[in-house]
């Protein structure tokens, strides 16, 4: 093995891909240059896994990025690209294929290039790389894919400690584990605040989610930031020695997925963070979607919603023309359908769709504990922690929001006093928490023989107002006290038909979704 050879096989560690000697134009360094001494990588896409054999076909017309330009493979499946001393390099998977999986089954489509590696911080980022190899090859395996599939959604599972991630476990993935088996979903994707600061954590908490069988794709939050990083530039380090880029690109059947870092960390002597997209991002995102046929849906994911993004508009400019769209956010710790127009820097026909989603982890594991010993964790605008299952058909999709530890079917709670006294009745209202509703839902009430629709409305959820009294009484109940009740969207409301009879009397509710989706609920209610 002569010592280009050698270069180039002794860096091929990171992110399980293969690195060959099969590169062209290349100085002693292990790097392509021009005649302005800009330095560049080059490697193939080809057919298959590990390390490329000679003779395995490349693959045309795939793309590879370097977090800004994004190139199309050549007939040889040959690509080239500029770097830099800090670059991560990946391909952008495309539909009718799958990339190979590495540890927890965390997808392997990237390779890192920090020569001297990152800073010391409290929490290790990237080993030294050292130069580049010659030939930086991405392994892909054809993969049967419908336009038909569903993939898991969660929102910052967050776990500060072991004993979090256990919470998750039994809450979350034991019940998820079952609708796995019977949903089929194909893949995974959280939406940041993987991790609560303890970034020590992510290899446990990756290996529980691992145990359902899926790819997992994820988000940097601002919980996943290295605190002691002197600004944003290497405030992620952790985080990419774990799972990679910070924002990158996939296909899946006729969807293009971005998923951006949306979050700058202001320095460990600044401390705080707020949400924006960087330049550097807003040009992959743009030379990413020159690729992308107009007619797929383009899923777009991040940690902080978008209405909090300071510049929002940028971002929004490049989809706006495209007539399918979609785009989704955790960070809040409450669940609301937002629909962007004019006011919100939309530019684009109608509105633009945006879910921030729950979470996981509800109101940080807050609240008392059930008899399993983990808490209820209720978000503040009353809905659980929980997950989703999203379902896409063709350039379509819907969201089918699932309650932990609860059936698919509890998706609304009821508040209504035991009993009435006939003569109130008139004056009692009816309050329905619908979690994932929307301000397109429709929502009835039957009591009887009496139907009508209910009034959506903006307020506070009455049994978490109550959960709050409780904290507040002389009696304190276990557990971390809640957060304070946030206003929500996702409210009904109605008065009681005051020509009830005495006796019980089913109270039936029925919410039909923006998707078209029924669920329905009901209470017994006493007049006296």
């Amino acid at each position: 093995m002569n010592r280009r050879e050698f270069l180039g096989q002794s860096t091929a560690l990171l992110a399980g891909l293969a690195v060959t000697p099969l590169a062209r134009s290349l100085s002693l360094e292990g790097f392509a240059t021009d005649s302005t001494g800009q330095r560049f990588a080059e490697g193939y896409v080809f057919h298959g896994s590990g390390a490329r054999k000679q003779g395995q076909k490349g693959i045309a017309g795939v793309g590879v990025s370097n977090g800004r330009d994004v190139v199309k493979t050549d007939r040889n499946g040959y690509w080239r690209l500029p770097v830099t001393d800090d670059t991560i390099l990946f391909v952008i998977k495309p539909s009718g294929w799958q990339v190979p999986m590495g540890t927890s089954n965390l997808p392997n489509y990237y390779y890192i290039h920090k020569p001297k590696g990152s800073p010391e911080f409290k929490y290790p980022g990237v080993a030294p790389t050292g130069s580049l190899p010659q030939s930086i090859d991405f392994g892909l395996m054809p993969h049967k894919e419908s336009d038909r599939f569903k993939m898991v959604l969660f929102g910052d599972p967050q776990p500060r400690s072991q004993e979090e991630i256990d919470y998750m476990t039994h809450d979350i993935i034991e019940q998820l584990a079952l609708e796995v088996a019977e949903q089929k979903p194909v893949f995974g994707l959280s939406l940041g605040d993987e991790m609560f600061d303890v970034l020590s954590l992510y290899e446990n908490q990756n290996s529980v989610i691992s145990t359902l069988g899926l790819p997992w794709y994820n988000t940097v939050g601002n919980h996943d930031m290295n605190y002691d990083a002197l600004d944003d530039s290497t405030s992620t380090e952790t985080f990419q020695r774990v799972f990679g880029p910070t924002y990158y690109a996939f296909n899946y059947g006729k969807v293009h997925f971005i998923v951006l870092d949306d979050v700058i960390w202001h320095g460990k002597d600044a401390a705080g963070y707020h949400g924006e997209i960087t330049e550097r991002q807003l040009e992959f995102v743009k030379n990413d979607l020159a690729h992308v046929p107009l007619d797929r849906l383009v899923v777009v994911a991040m940690h902080i919603p978008l209405p909090d993004v300071k510049n929002k508009e940028a971002l929004l400019a490049l989809i706006q023309n495209r007539p399918h769209t979609f785009s989704l956010s955790a960070h809040t710790h409450v669940q609301a359908n937002l629909f962007l127009g004019e006011k919100d820097g939309w530019k684009g026909s109608g509105t633009h769709h945006h879910l921030n989603h729950a979470t996981v982890c509800g109101s940080w594991w807050d609240g008392s504990p059930d008899e399993r010993g983990i808490p209820h964790a209720t978000m503040a605008d009353g809905a659980p922690n929980g997950y989703s299952i999203v379902e896409f058909i063709g350039n379509k999709y819907k969201v089918n929001f699932r309650a932990a530890s609860r059936p698919a079917s509890d998706q609304m709670a009821i508040w209504i006093p035991n009993e009435v006294a006939r003569a109130g009745l008139g004056a009692t209202e009816v309050i329905v928490n619908v979690y994932a509703g929307s301000e397109r839902s429709k929502v009835f009430i039957k009591v009887g023989d009496v139907s009508f629709a209910l009034e959506n409305f903006e307020g506070q959820d009455p049994y978490y107002l109550e959960l709050k009294k409780l904290e507040a009484g002389p009696a304190v109940p276990p557990g971390r006290k809640l957060p304070a009740a946030a206003k929500t969207k996702h409210l009904w409301k109605g008065k009681l038909p005051a020509t009830l009879a005495k006796g019980a009397h089913s109270v039936e509710i029925q919410t039909t979704d923006m998707y078209g989706q029924t669920f329905s609920e009901r209470r017994i209610l006493h007049v006296v």
